[in-house]
Order: C-alpha cells, then sequence, then structure tokens
C-alpha cells in the first residue's frame, strides 16, 4: 500500500525561482509532496488547487555553499591577520591534526547550524580528516553535502601523523565512498578530495582524477590560491606559468572539478577551465584576507560556471551566504574599477550574484538536476525570507533586495528535502543551545591538545 505523501503549501508571496528564465511570481506560491516540489505559481491557482488537501499552510514571501571547511568551525577566530604559509604550517595544520571525530562531528553541527540560519540547504565540504563525524552531523541536521576528505601524500609543513601513502590516500576515500554515498536519504555524496598541488605528488593528482571519472563523482581542490603557489609548480614542473597550466597538462580540468578560489590564473588558463567545463567556487571574504582578487568577470565572460562559498571559520569568520553574496557584488565592481581606472557598476549585477549562490552552485556540486531552482519535480529545498522588516523594506526589486539588502535575521524558515530544519527561525533536528555550550568547552580543549600559540592582543587593565 502507497503511502500518502504529506502535502505542505507555501503561498501569498514572493516566489524567486531561479528557474531557466529567473521567473519571480508576486502572489506566488509553491506546493510540496514529499520531497519534491509538485506544483508553482500563482497564488490562486495552486491554493485553489491544493488548499483542501494540504497538511500545512503558511505565508509564504536555498543556498548552496561550494566551498566550506565544517572541522575548522571550533577554530574560529585562531588565525586572523597571519599569511597563508603562517595561518597553514603554524595554526591550521596542527589545529586540525589534533582533531578527533568527535570533534568534527561537533564542529559539523556548530557550523551546520550557522549554515542554516543563513539559508543554505546543500554545502560542498572543502576536505576535513574525519569524514564519519561530519557523516552524523548531516544526517542530523537534515542539510545536503557532498563531502570530501582532506587528502595529502607529500609536502612541507605536515603534521607527523598525516604521512599517508598516495594508495592509502586512494583507498581511504573509496570506503568512504562506499559506505556514505548517496546516505541520508540521498542527501549526502561522496567526493575525492586534493587538498592543493603543492601537497600532491603526480600520481595521486591522476590516480584521483581516474577514481573520481570511474565512480561519477567530483574532486575538490584548492587551486591557484597565492603566487608562491605558482612559482613553485612554474620550477619543480616545467610550465610557463603556474597550477592550471599543469593541471591541464595532466588531464586533470574537467567538468567535476571544482576549483576553490582560482584567484592567480592568466587568460590563457582561463580558458583552459572553460574549455574544460571546470567549475569555480569564489569565496569573496577568505580571498580578500589572505588570497587576493578572483577574476570573476573575466570567468563568467569566458562562460566558466562560478558559484559562492564561505571557505572555513578561520579565514572568515562568518559562514554566511548572504553576507558572500553582498559581498561578491561589491568587491568585483571595486576591482573592475582598481584594473581599468573607471567605475562600472553593472559588472557582476545582483541577479548574476543570486545565480552563483543559488543554480550556479547546484551545477558546481553536478546536482543542478534535482536542486538549485524552484521547478516541478525537482527537490524541495526552499527558504522562506521576511522581506517586511527595516533592513529590506521598500521592496521594488526582489532579486535586488536580497543580494544587496537581506539580512541572516530575515531568513525564518528553511526546508530541505521537503522536510523543515528550521521552522520560524528555530532549528528543528537539535537542540542549538546545547551544541553551542559544548562547542566552547570543547574547542578550548582542542586548542590546548594542538598547542597552538595565539598572540595576546587584550590590554586588561
Amino acid at each position: 500500500m502507497e503511502t500518502k505523501q504529506a502535502l505542505v503549501l507555501l503561498y501569498n508571496g514572493v516566489v524567486v525561482t531561479m528557474d531557466q528564465e529567473c521567473h519571480v511570481i508576486r502572489d506566488g506560491a509553491v506546493a510540496i509532496s514529499g520531497d519534491r516540489i509538485k506544483a508553482i505559481g500563482p497564488t490562486s491557482q495552486i491554493f485553489a488547487d491544493f488548499s483542501t488537501v494540504a497538511d500545512e499552510s503558511i505565508d509564504l514571501n536555498g543556498f548552496v555553499n561550494t566551498h566550506v571547511h565544517t572541522s575548522q568551525q571550533l577554530g574560529k577566530g585562531i588565525a586572523d591577520d597571519v599569511d597563508l604559509m603562517t595561518w597553514l604550517h603554524k595554526r591550521i595544520w596542527p589545529y586540525e591534526s589534533h582533531m578527533t571525530e568527535e570533534d568534527s562531528f561537533l564542529s559539523t553541527l556548530l557550523c551546520g547550524i550557522e549554515l542554516i540560519r543563513s539559508g543554505t540547504t546543500c554545502f560542498a565540504e572543502a576536505g576535513g580528516q574525519h569524514v564519519p563525524g561530519m557523516v552524523k552531523a548531516v544526517e542530523q541536521l537534515g542539510i545536503r553535502a557532498c563531502l570530501t576528505q582532506s587528502t595529502m601524500d607529500c609536502g612541507d609543513g605536515l603534521p607527523p601523523n598525516w604521512k599517508y601513502t598516495t594508495d592509502e590516500c586512494i583507498q581511504s576515500q573509496k570506503e568512504l565512498y562506499d559506505k556514505y554515498n548517496n546516505t541520508a536519504d540521498g542527501r549526502i555524496r561522496i567526493w575525492f578530495g586534493l587538498r592543493q598541488i603543492m601537497n600532491a605528488t603526480d600520481q595521486l593528482l591522476l590516480k584521483t582524477r581516474d577514481i573520481a571519472q570511474e565512480l561519477n563523482t567530483g574532486i575538490h581542490m584548492h587551486i591557484a590560491e597565492i603566487p608562491y603557489e605558482n612559482e613553485l609548480v612554474v620550477s619543480r614542473k616545467g610550465v610557463n606559468h603556474g597550477t592550471v597550466t599543469y593541471l591541464e597538462k595532466i588531464g586533470l580540468l574537467r567538468s567535476n572539478l571544482l576549483a576553490a578560489h582560482s584567484v592567480w590564473l592568466n587568460d590563457a588558463e582561463i580558458g583552459y577551465f572553460a574549455s574544460g567545463g571546470v567549475k569555480v567556487s569564489h569565496c569573496p571574504a577568505s580571498a580578500m584576507r589572505l588570497l587576493g582578487f578572483a577574476p570573476i568577470k573575466e570567468y563568467l565572460e569566458a562562460g566558466v560556471c562560478v558559484s559562492l562559498g564561505t571557505d572555513g571559520a578561520p579565514c572568515n569568520n562568518r559562514m554566511s551566504m548572504v553576507d558572500e553574496m553582498y559581498l561578491a557584488s561589491l568587491i568585483n565592481k571595486g576591482r573592475e574599477m582598481y584594473i581599468s581606472g573607471a567605475t562600472n557598476p553593472t559588472v557582476v549585477p545582483a541577479e548574476t550574484v543570486l545565480k552563483m549562490a543559488t543554480i550556479n552552485g547546484a551545477k558546481t556540486v553536478l546536482w543542478d538536476n534535482e536542486i538549485g531552482s524552484l521547478e516541478v519535480d525537482k527537490k524541495a529545498d526552499v527558504i522562506i525570507v521576511n522581506p517586511f522588516t527595516w533592513s529590506m523594506v521598500p521592496l521594488h526589486d526582489s532579486i535586488s533586495n536580497l543580494v544587496y539588502c537581506m539580512r541572516t535575521e530575515n531568513i525564518e524558515s528553511v526546508i530541505c528535502n521537503g522536510k523543515w530544519v528550521m521552522k520560524d527561525r528555530k532549528i528543528v533536528n537539535l537542540n542549538e543551545e546545547e551544541i553551542v555550550q559544548l562547542a566552547m568547552k570543547q574547542a578550548r580543549n582542542l586548542l590546548e591538545r594542538a598547542g597552538v600559540n595565539l598572540p595576546n592582543r587584550m590590554k586588561f587593565v
């Protein structure tokens, strides 16, 4: 006997679909049956068709974060105002290398709370050491994730307990894929990780390329973050520019590659990304702190799919896609003025930024057939925004208001896979206060175990 699917009806609001034509329905409604969108259209039509059978109706008026380190959430504030190599070798790697699976579980829960509160329904984990802990957390949080193990088989500055052979790196990821891929009602997918080229042998690069292709999954990699990285690749690999030129040479630039940051590319390398179908995760806040201005305008003009990410807490401190949308537009307008010497407010407009946070994010994580836009038969991943506050009124242009005016506080409810994960600003599946208290205690213990010494900038009197 077929189980009756619960019907949720969202109506009397502005529906921003992010479909191919970016339709906005002013007095719109969405009907959700089970984990999928059953109908979408004007309130009068949808309400007439479904109100008598709806189990739940609310006044209605999800983001895809494509680069986040959930295991770093307990390290918020431990690596501010330092250069990238100090950030890695003196702060983050000692911290990460002392994490336990329970640390990772708690860190991912804490990060997930912030992600949900800022409207994220799906994220791409950039790489941590304890994927089982992440899996356990994502199952409980109720959102989607592409989870990745941080993988390195060579390089300077690695902690003693991070010495793995190439085969060990590949085998451990295959085991994670076999055990956890497509679990949690299909909300979890397992990807393969390459931390960065400075910590990967050619053998690891090539084997990762081949196994990901074989399993039809993605590869998540930090690429062309700083000039030093490119200089090192030129000196060691004999190519004329840097990381992207070398990855093109060995055939790694494919449509299943998620290239995080990708700041220091030349024009030829942007062309390589475009022809290979590589997806870029633009993380404006962390880039401004550590890396520089990514050539987003040039990527978009070349046809490269660009999405948005927050990166991890120690290089951003805010896991808010709302903030990243605002920054992405402003930073790239400022970059254009700096490069050309003339202002151009049309660069990276609001509609483009909202696409980065939604449908482009879905394309980046290879999930756009089911998520990224509100369309019939797609998965029901929906955020409900209350625009009737001082920060968003008057509502002249819905898309512009979402990018330039919305605050995290405007996000009232979040649905993922047809289920509430936040309702009326209350996280549904866990005790938020309890997690915060546990995280504060665990973070202090972890920092002591890692032996990370932070500068004392407090002047007590």
